[in-house]
């Protein structure tokens, strides 16, 4: 029904930069809410940022100020511009699309493959 295609993983030094893309396709009617998260080995998926609708930005306290979310004017891309990385940021990240599908009422989640981030000199 919904598929994302994520993008820009990869192996970065320390204080580095990278941006990841999601492009979401499919029958969609409307998307609520865009946003990414990551799964570190032995932990937990945890928030790492969201954006609604209307433009609202929510962030996980570890990223603030270093990372930022953001979408395209069509609002079906979303992306994540990471800055100053640190090994800590080191995971697999995974995009996350909750929306509407055509002819549905309720919404639906929807999750990205996962790509890599790793952040080591």
């Amino acid at each position: 029904q919904v598929q994302l295609v994520e993008s820009g993983g990869g192996l970065v030094q320390p204080g580095g930069s990278l941006r990841l893309s999601c492009a979401a396709s499919g029958s969609i009617f409307s998307i609520n809410v865009m946003g990414w998260y990551r799964q570190a080995p032995g932990k937990e998926r945890e928030l790492v940022a969201t954006i609604t609708s209307g433009g609202t930005t929510n962030y996980a306290d570890s990223v603030k100020g270093r990372f930022t979310i953001s979408r395209d004017n069509a609002k079906t891309t979303v992306y994540l511009q990471m800055d100053s990385l640190n090994p800590e940021d080191t995971a697999v990240y995974y995009c996350n699309v909750r929306c509407v599908v055509r002819g549905g009422i309720y919404e639906s989640r929807f999750w990205g493959q996962g790509t890599q981030v790793t952040v080591s000199s």
